[in-house]
């Protein structure tokens, strides 16, 4: 590595589900060997996701994916455990960066100078790869939460609160992956005296 200054960006999926944990990535993009097709990873197609997260990975200079549990979520509330998720992505980088562009309004505490940049996963390359990740790793979650919970379809609706995912919670219950202060759920919880 030159004297180039290096950059990480950094973004989150998850937020909004009423299950599961909220994932954070953190890129550092290899200047010298750029990726074609980078965007928000709302607006791109699960396949072409599924290709850049691989391209992703294969080029960056460094990438990390950190979580904040359902636990952490019901404890801490969904913004402070984004911002904990952020942290530990950020950490986990093998390389370091000079500056963390960070997706948002809010900024994690971290040990290098950092801005938010709102909609910076549509304006700044690395942000982009890390919505990717990010995206990409908690949709593969969802799988598996379906493969173990197959009332519940987890990889259609990948827990957000759709309808399909209101009737099963009301037929079947709650998991222990549902997050407890999140609504409907926690309205659920309080109907059966849960709470």
């Amino acid at each position: 590595m030159g004297d180039e200054f290096i950059i990480a960006g950094v973004d989150e999926a998850g937020r909004g589900p009423l299950a599961g944990p909220v994932f954070a990535a953190a890129v550092i993009l290899d200047p010298l060997r750029p990726i074609t097709g980078l965007a928000d990873s709302k607006i791109l197609s699960a396949s072409k996701r599924d290709s850049l997260y691989i391209l992703i990975k294969e080029t960056a200079l460094s990438w990390s994916i950190a979580g904040a549990s359902v636990e952490e979520i019901d404890e801490l509330n969904i913004l402070q455990a984004t911002l904990l998720a952020m942290q530990r992505a950020v950490n986990g980088l093998s390389v370091q960066p000079d500056e963390v562009l960070v997706d948002g309004n809010r900024l994690p505490k971290l040990s290098m100078p950092a801005q938010a940049i709102v909609k910076g996963d549509s304006k700044v390359q690395a942000i982009s790869a890390a919505s990717i990740l990010a995206k990409v790793e908690r949709d593969k979650l969802m799988v598996d939460y379906y493969q173990r919970y197959p009332d519940f379809a987890f990889h259609l609706h990948k827990g957000y609160g759709t309808k399909q995912h209101l009737a099963e919670i009301e037929q079947f219950g709650f998991l222990d992956v549902h997050r407890k202060t999140f609504n409907p759920v926690r309205a659920l919880l309080m109907r059966q005296g849960k709470l």
